[in-house]
């Protein structure tokens, strides 16, 4: 069956061979490279066309001319990485990013030419060309031409405005041995929580940019499958390096919008508001340097002279040029009043992506038999300590064939009778407005104590606000009918401690980790790695 508003389905269990939770450019995949042998299901908590993936403008990394290497790429991201990828799923990752765009192409996609060939374009951190695109715009191509194929599809069932509650594990099941067979979901429309029993289920809920004030993110992005995920007992990996992007267009009309990292990459400069290029004072690769170091750089350089933003010339090229290159950037500023072929453009730093996430493998298999993180949502171990620009997207591509595959060689596993969703002893809330005011809190000091560059007693403070949440969010969750505010409210608090944990341990300044107490960098790179069987902080929350 093929739905795109199922919500006419009046049962509170279904049964899938697989359930995906997420429709960005990791879950559509791996939904169309699953549907000719699997029965197949795609919950999304708002539309199809609402993650991460289609904001992408920049592009997808991948070797694709004979000037370019395998090795240069793999060196590139370690470098960028910090010391902290690992090399094997690194290797792995650039050696099929080819298919992965070869892939895409079949399905439909219709990457920017230039006399005939496929055009490469550069971004920071990158040695070559290798950054195929759509204009500027790349991320929304590819999300359009998947969810047309998905809606196309037989055996793909999709659930829109449908919230992950929780990921059903034998051990909440009260069944012998350690699997994941499902879920609970939350239809946002009826608030009603509906049962869907899997043998496989993949996160691929994209990040939790929202856990900050300020980010590049859509509202859709609350860390959801990292939560969830953690409390099923899976460990995560890496969450201190938090990416900021250093580009975030500063007006108070627009919602995080990003400016590509290929602005800077095709002789875009940084510059002060008195006209001062900065750049080549903080780094020798200047705007081309890793995000992670033009990201501090302007905000040392905000904070030094008190300046609410930055500014980011493009004018020097063309208006030709930025019409074919830009054309969504351009028209985006102008409709603000910036005419960049002739202005600067404003920016500020923005929380962009979470390269650390849910431990997975090579396959995405977690810690959990049974479930899987791809995407944003696993720490794959490509990212190390900082990702280099332009790998998100082939990384979603490349582990959404890898679990798909390692689905494929595993059928026939049937889920037992599952629990429908007992909400009999709770009511409604009524101070919903607390949600609210948490959620505000919540981002704010995230952003002051947890943000580009860190101490440890910020760090303390953000761990005391956030233990007084908790207890504050779980009483609501354990009273109350849930909603999506308070599922999503409980998934952002749920990562914020796991981010500062995480920060707390590392004795260091390496990658997207910057810390005053601890400005060098130690002689061995070790991953963080938190497990909730060894933590206090994962309770019944």
């Amino acid at each position: 069956m093929n739905s795109r508003h199922p919500d006419a389905i009046p049962c509170s269990i279904l049964t899938f061979d697989v359930v995906i939770v997420g429709s960005g450019l990791a879950g559509l995949s791996a939904a169309l490279l699953l549907a000719s042998t699997q029965k197949v299901a795609i919950i999304t908590k708002r539309s199809l066309s609402e993650g991460s993936s289609g904001w992408a403008q920049g592009g997808i990394a991948a070797v694709w001319n004979k000037d370019d290497s395998f090795d240069a790429h793999v060196n590139d991201t370690q470098i960028a990485g910090a010391g902290l990828c690992d090399l094997d799923v690194t290797r792995f990752v650039v050696e099929h990013a080819p298919q992965a765009i070869a892939w895409l192409q079949r399905m439909g996609v219709l990457f920017s030419q230039e006399d005939g060939h496929l055009h490469l374009t550069r971004e920071g951190g990158h040695s070559a060309r290798r950054i195929v695109h759509v204009t500027d715009a790349t991320g929304a191509a590819v999300q359009n031409t998947l969810i047309e194929a998905v809606l196309k599809t037989p055996n793909i069932t999709v659930f829109e405005q449908h919230t992950l509650v929780d990921v059903l594990t034998t051990d909440k099941l009260g069944l012998p041995g350690h699997r994941c067979w499902g879920l609970y979901a939350l239809n946002n429309a009826t608030e009603q929580v509906i049962t869907f029993g899997a043998a496989h289920t993949i996160l691929a809920t994209g990040g939790a940019g929202k856990v900050y004030l300020y980010t590049t993110n859509p509202d859709t992005a609350t860390g959801d499958g990292i939560a969830a995920a953690w409390r099923a007992g899976c460990r995560v990996k890496n969450m201190e390096f938090i990416q900021f992007h250093p580009t975030c267009l500063y007006h108070p009309h627009a919602k995080s919008f990003l400016i590509s990292e290929a602005v800077r990459g095709e002789g875009g400069r940084l510059l002060l508001p008195d006209g001062t290029r900065f750049m080549p004072q903080h780094d020798v690769r200047a705007e081309l340097a890793p995000r992670d170091i033009v990201a501090r750089a302007i905000d040392f350089e905000m904070k030094k002279g008190g300046f609410d933003c930055v500014y980011l010339d493009i004018s020097h090229q063309p208006l030709h040029f930025l019409l074919e290159h830009f054309p969504n950037i351009y028209a985006r500023c102008l409709e603000l009043g910036i005419d960049i072929s002739k202005q600067p453009i404003p920016v500020v730093p923005a929380a962009h992506y979470i390269c650390g996430g849910v431990l997975a493998d090579l396959h995405g298999c977690t810690d959990v038999p049974g479930l899987y993180a791809i995407g944003e949502t696993a720490c794959s171990g490509l990212h190390g300590a900082n990702r280099l620009a332009s790998n998100s997207l082939v990384e979603c591509m490349v582990f959404a064939q890898a679990a798909a595959d390692d689905i494929i060689q595993n059928p026939g596993l049937t889920p037992p009778a599952l629990p429908v969703w007992d909400d009999s002893r709770v009511s409604d809330a009524d101070e919903t407005v607390v949600i609210s005011h948490n959620w505000d809190e919540l981002r704010r000091f995230m952003w002051d104590y947890v943000g580009i560059v860190r101490t440890n007693k910020r760090l303390d403070r953000a761990g005391h606000r956030i233990a007084l949440l908790r207890g504050e969010i779980q009483e609501f969750y354990a009273h109350f009918h849930v909603t999506r505010d308070l599922l999503e409210l409980r998934n952002l608090v749920q990562l914020a401690d796991l981010i500062v944990r995480s920060a707390q341990s590392r004795h260091e300044s390496r990658g997207l980790h910057f810390s005053r107490d601890y400005p060098n960098l130690l002689p061995h790179a070790q991953p963080t790695i938190l497990n909730p069987q060894a933590s206090h902080s994962t309770g019944a929350f």
